[in-house]
């Protein structure tokens, strides 16, 4: 898996959204309804009147506000009015899909020639609502929505004062209740405020009253049947409804920290260590016979452990040159006046070579021409899809060799960092869902949902950058054959102990060197060579001409283009229920 690109998909993806929610249509330019006020009075004939103020910050330039009232079948608006502090209001009214549209226009002269910019406004609307008071026939009911779902921008506070018909017998309910603040009743007066309200979230008020408080009731809704019942029970189930997915959202993100548990669980079950015989400082000569590439399969490459990297191809490309099956020498380039490496190949020796090492024979010579590589152009070649394909393709089949090579379970248990890699992954996948689910909520614990599942992403693209030793462990024999050669790696990375230890022969350096590629410490073997070999350079050695000319990064740069070669070219309900109520709707600035 490509943590790095998972990783980056998962973060643009929430960038996405994110512009997607919060830029508005202009940049340089936005608003805020810091507070809301609202006062209902009922009267006892079923008219409800409605006051309404809204407290803008503009910051730019705009010409006004819009609100939008549903109106539900039956119901209308008359006597609207609108009034401004901070501007001069012009309204325009209309009725259009169910709505009652109100623009106003807001101008900052009295002469209605100049718009408003940077500025506070608060506008002033009031209107009487028919039908929307109903009358069952054991209840009075009215249920409205104080702020709407349909708003551009959230509120900051809503306050609100409703006025009843009666003293006695009166019962009201607000919903959502995570909105609600304070409130209080005294006879046929609610005083309320709430918390902030966020863009795409209603406030609801539902209120219950005597019919005897009702006279000649002409502007309400009659309804031929019993009501109380069924609204608490809408009521009731919707309140349950919604408490069911706020506390879903909670619990998913609770589930979030089982990831950690699991990964806890799996280091103590499966991650430490067994205790080994062995307590070496360094290891001067080879531990073991193991050929290079799979010491780098095993040692160096701990990400993937018994799998091989370039540094194991490289190490094995140098143990084939140290035995003379290929040859390097330099060649002077006239034109650019650097010297190549050119490669060549025994053919005749070919039968000598391990599985492994016949793959390494293979891919290089199949690039040669007339049995001669030019290794410093070799990157141009692989620029080629055809031949990078061919190259990427021949280098996993070398991958699978030296695998096949390895008794794993022989070294290393690797059901730890299994395990781990399965809970990275299903880490992700469900992180992504629940940090998708709490965006796309309004919900209060969803904000919760959408933190827990970036942690969670984040979490677990963490744990599968980790080494597999730190949750795999090694056997016995795994662990003395790991601490010995990690004392191998040591020892050449020291160059103090080197000098106090050097090689009796130009032979062993060669060893050091080509175990040095595979372990990842060349350069460290090299500098330590021209400290006790001065003369290094002299040498007509191929070995050490491939480091003297560069051949690893010859040979890391085949690696990066065909890859890149492969990849650049495949890029191509009823009363009482939430949110049921009359009002709401919704607004905004243009």
């Amino acid at each position: 898996m490509n943590v790095k690109k998972t990783f980056c998909i998962i973060l643009l993806f929430f960038i996405l959204f994110s512009t997607l929610t919060f830029v508005s249509a202009d940049d340089d330019r936005s608003y805020t309804i810091d507070q809301a006020f609202l006062e209902l009075t009922v009267e006892n004939d079923g008219l409800l009147h409605v006051e309404e103020r809204y407290d803008y910050a503009f910051d730019g330039a705009f010409n006004g506000v819009y609100r939008d009232i549903p109106l539900k079948s039956g119901e209308s608006i008359e006597n609207v009015h609108v009034w401004a502090e901070g501007a001069y209001p012009v309204l325009k009214e209309s009725d259009d899909g169910g709505y009652k549209h109100l623009k106003i226009y807001l101008y900052s002269d009295a002469e209605h020639t100049k718009g408003i910019r940077d500025c506070d406004v608060s506008v002033y609307i009031s209107y009487d609502m028919k039908n929307v008071v109903t009358l069952f026939n054991d209840v009075g009911g009215l249920q409205y929505k104080l702020w709407g779902e349909e708003w551009d921008v959230g509120v900051g506070t809503l306050y609100a004062q409703v006025n009843l018909p009666g003293e006695d017998g009166n019962t009201y309910f607000l919903n959502p209740q995570e909105y609600n603040k304070t409130s209080i009743q005294n006879g046929g007066f609610i005083e309320l405020q709430s918390t902030s309200i966020p863009k795409g979230e209603f406030y609801e008020l539902l209120v219950l009253m005597p019919l005897d408080d009702f006279d000649d009731a002409v502007y309400a809704k009659h309804v031929d049947q019993d009501g109380k019942d069924m609204i608490m029970k809408n009521l009731e189930d919707s309140v349950n409804g919604r408490n069911f997915w706020n506390t879903s959202y909670l619990v998913l993100g609770l589930l979030s920290i089982l990831s950690p548990i699991g990964a806890i669980f799996t280091y103590f079950k499966y991650g430490r260590e067994p205790k080994v015989n062995y307590d070496g400082i360094y290891e001067r000569e080879l531990p073991t016979n193991d050929p290079p590439e799979v010491i780098n399969a095993l040692v160096e490459n701990k990400s993937s452990i018994g799998k091989p990297n370039v540094k194991g191809f490289e190490a094995s490309l140098m143990n084939l040159i140290d035995r003379k099956i290929v040859r390097l020498f330099p060649e002077a380039n006239a034109s650019t006046g650097t010297n190549e490496l050119l490669l060549t190949f025994n053919h005749e020796r070919e039968h000598e070579l391990s599985s492994s090492e016949k793959q390494v024979f293979k891919i290089l010579s199949h690039f040669a021409r007339d049995n001669v590589l030019n290794l410093s152009q070799l990157n141009s070649q692989l620029s080629s899809e055809t031949k990078a394909n061919w190259f990427v393709d021949n280098i996993a089949k070398w991958e699978e060799s030296v695998e096949n090579r390895i008794d794993l379970p022989f070294y290393f248990d690797d059901a730890g960092s299994t395990m781990i890699s399965a809970i990275g992954v299903g880490g992700i996948v469900f992180g992504a869902i629940i940090a998708i689910l709490g965006f796309m909520t309004n919900l209060a614990n969803g904000f919760y949902c959408l933190i827990a599942g970036i942690i969670l992403i984040i979490f677990s693209v963490g744990l599968l950058a980790l080494d597999e030793d730190i949750f795999g462990r090694w056997t016995e024999n795994g662990r003395a054959f790991y601490l010995k050669w990690a004392n191998f790696k040591k020892f050449l990375e020291d160059n103090s102990l080197i000098k106090e230890h050097p090689p009796e022969s130009i032979v062993v350096w060669r060893k050091y060197l080509i175990y040095g590629a595979a372990l990842g410490v060349a350069d460290e073997v090299y500098e330590s060579m021209k400290l006790q070999i001065p003369n290094i350079s002299d040498y007509d050695d191929g070995l050490f001409m491939y480091h003297y000319y560069g051949g690893y990064g010859l040979m890391h740069s085949a690696y990066s283009s065909s890859q890149s070669t492969i990849n650049s070219s495949s890029d191509s309900g009823g009363f009482g229920g939430l949110g049921g109520g009359s009002g709401g709707g919704g607004g905004g600035a243009f």
